[in-house]
């Protein structure tokens, strides 16, 4: 989740002192929002408690939002994605750049509770506020690729990629976007420039074996993903590895 609490301060803070978490005395807003977004990382369920009690006094925006992040905290996502896209919004967030990322939030918390068609329209509307964000077309392809609408997920790395041309990550998505398109030699080609940014790469390296091995070639299948066995991708290599015939 973005770090938007600076934004938030410039945009938000000129009501009374609200009390914080665990706070003795009252503190300023700035400082009780600081507070509570640091306890929906370290201690989501205080955080929950105290931002209730923070949007009952009238913490409007700035509670609403540190809510929201608490409950991406507890892992409930779906109920945390509402939130986020709610707080996005409101007419009391005049800031298009932080209405923007708070749309960004919401499209990661569907993303999470798996939910791509939610996702993507948190993303889109994020967009539609910072039409040149790289990150946001990456984060529309995830949810475009959750839902399987390959040439849409095509589309969103090609604006990504103009913007990010060596992000061997949105190469490796964009390979698979390819190949469910049957699209082979532009997948390879993906894949080998993905490779030659991080050599080794396991995503890379499952990616081609999986290229490989729908084309019939099992044994060099096999081996990217024996390879892949060595990398932060061994879970993937090991479950490919399993599906090959001996």
């Amino acid at each position: 989740m973005k770090p938007l609490t600076s934004l938030l301060v410039l945009v938000f803070f000129a009501s009374p002192a609200m009390a914080a978490v665990g706070a003795a005395r009252p503190l300023p807003d700035p400082q009780h929002y600081r507070l509570c977004l640091a306890a929906s990382s370290n201690n989501p369920a205080a955080a929950l408690v105290d931002a209730e009690g923070w949007i009952r006094s009238g913490g409007g925006v700035p509670a609403q939002h540190c809510a929201a992040l608490a409950l991406v905290g507890l892992k409930r996502y779906a109920e945390a994605g509402a939130r986020l896209d709610k707080v996005a919004a409101d007419r009391d967030v005049p800031d298009a750049s932080f209405r923007s990322a708070l749309s960004d939030q919401a499209g990661n918390a569907w993303l999470l509770a798996g939910d791509g068609a939610k996702a993507v329209h948190s993303f889109t509307a994020a967009l539609a506020l910072s039409a040149g964000d790289a990150d946001l077309y990456a984060d529309l392809a995830r949810a475009q690729a959750m839902r399987k609408n390959w040439q849409e997920v095509d589309l969103d790395l090609n604006a990504a990629l103009q913007m990010m041309p060596r992000r061997a990550d949105l190469l490796v998505l964009r390979a698979s976007a390819r190949r469910a398109l049957k699209r082979y030699v532009e997948a390879r080609a993906d894949i080998e420039a993905a490779l030659k940014i991080h050599p080794g790469d396991g995503g890379a390296l499952v990616e081609r074996g999986l290229l490989r091995r729908q084309l019939g070639d099992l044994g060099g299948a096999r081996r990217d993903f024996q390879a892949a066995l060595k990398t932060g991708a061994a879970a993937e290599a090991q479950e490919n590895l399993e599906q090959l015939k001996p």
